[in-house]
């Protein structure tokens, strides 16, 4: 672990943010930035008593920034001796503004139930909304007496626009990205307000309003070839695109997608198809198979090779016969290449 100028190891932002939270709830008559940064966690370590602390006054900008973002109460206090001075500004975060109501508690295992989703989701879709769970829950001074789990799950993406995608929802701006659509020889570029980021079927999508259409679209993450770049334009949150709806949109398109296939008996294909959410047997050797996307089933049939033949639909028989064909395509010696080219 690096370390910064004055030798210390440098402290994690959550750290810094609980800490400037917790130091804030403290004091009831605030804090002046100068009190915050010579003695909080995550501040006082990279403090010049006398010196230059400009760098370290726009980190705490940008952290007050962050915790009234999420959610956190913080308060500006002017002097009444020194109205309009900016230099003994006084911060603080009422406690009663920031308290459960008080018909609302919960158990130690409740808590730490509660602690264990907020980690688990930290580097998930609900990065903002857990991280101001964390500190909410870390802020009410309760902890569990006995662990529930002996670890902490993680949630991660290997969708390099993720981020940028719920940064860019979490800010309600416009985005552009290259996409891929199947049967495209190149990406188009899309614009895009993007509405929720959601998992459907082990796979992420993004819903938003394609601005060049001006109508809802959905987009698969693992299509989105190179970078998201975030625009400064905003845009207005409509109701109606909740990440419940995006769901619910892609539950409906997976029930009403249906596909028939006959599969070798105690094969593979058996087995894992088997295993598929909604699959059920529908004659001899032959499953019924609910499906989002074609050409991603179409992937995952391809690869069981002669242990699946797909009867319907025929658009998903055809694009199974064509992965197949480029497999063979692919392995085909060079001379085998060249004279078939011939022959056709």
């Amino acid at each position: 672990m690096g370390t910064d100028s004055t030798g210390a190891a440098p402290v994690p932002v959550e750290e810094r943010l609980f800490s400037l939270v917790l130091a804030l709830l403290a004091s009831d008559a605030g804090l002046t930035k100068n009190e915050i940064l010579s003695t909080v966690q995550g501040y006082r370590q990279k403090y010049a008593f006398s010196g230059e602390n400009a760098s370290l006054e726009r980190q705490f900008e940008r952290d007050k920034d962050d915790i009234r973002e999420l959610g956190v109460p913080l308060e500006t206090i002017e002097p009444l001796d020194e109205p309009g001075s900016n230099h003994n500004l006084r911060y603080r975060i009422p406690k009663g503004a920031y308290d459960l109501p008080a018909d609302i508690s919960f158990s130690s295992d409740e808590i730490a139930l509660l602690n264990l989703a907020a980690l688990a989701w930290r580097e998930g879709s609900l990065s903002r909304e857990s991280r101001h769970a964390l500190l909410k829950l870390q802020s009410l001074g309760v902890d569990s007496t006995e662990p529930v789990l002996g670890y902490a799950p993680r949630i991660r993406t290997r969708e390099a626009a993720f981020d940028p995608l719920t940064d860019a929802l979490s800010r309600r701006v416009l985005v552009r990205f290259s996409y891929l659509k199947p049967g495209d020889l190149s990406p188009r570029e899309r614009t895009v307000a993007p509405l929720a980021v959601v998992q459907h079927e082990g796979r992420w999508h993004v819903t938003g309003i394609d601005q060049n259409v001006g109508e809802p679209r959905t987009f698969l993450l693992s299509r989105i070839i190179g970078p998201v770049t975030r625009t400064r334009t905003t845009f207005d949150v409509v109701e109606e695109h909740s990440a419940e709806n995006a769901l619910a949109q892609l539950d409906a398109i997976w029930r009403r997608n249906e596909a028939e296939v006959r599969v070798r008996p105690n094969s593979d294909a058996e087995t894992r198809l088997l295993k598929r959410r909604g699959s059920r047997r529908a004659g001899d050797g032959m499953l019924a198979l609910h499906f989002t996307d074609l050409h991603l089933l179409a992937d995952e049939l391809a690869g069981f090779g002669p242990e699946v033949f797909v009867t319907a639909p025929t658009e998903l028989a055809e694009a199974v016969r064509r992965r197949l064909e480029l497999v063979v395509a692919t392995h085909q010696p060079e001379e085998g290449r060249v004279h078939a080219a011939e022959t056709v």
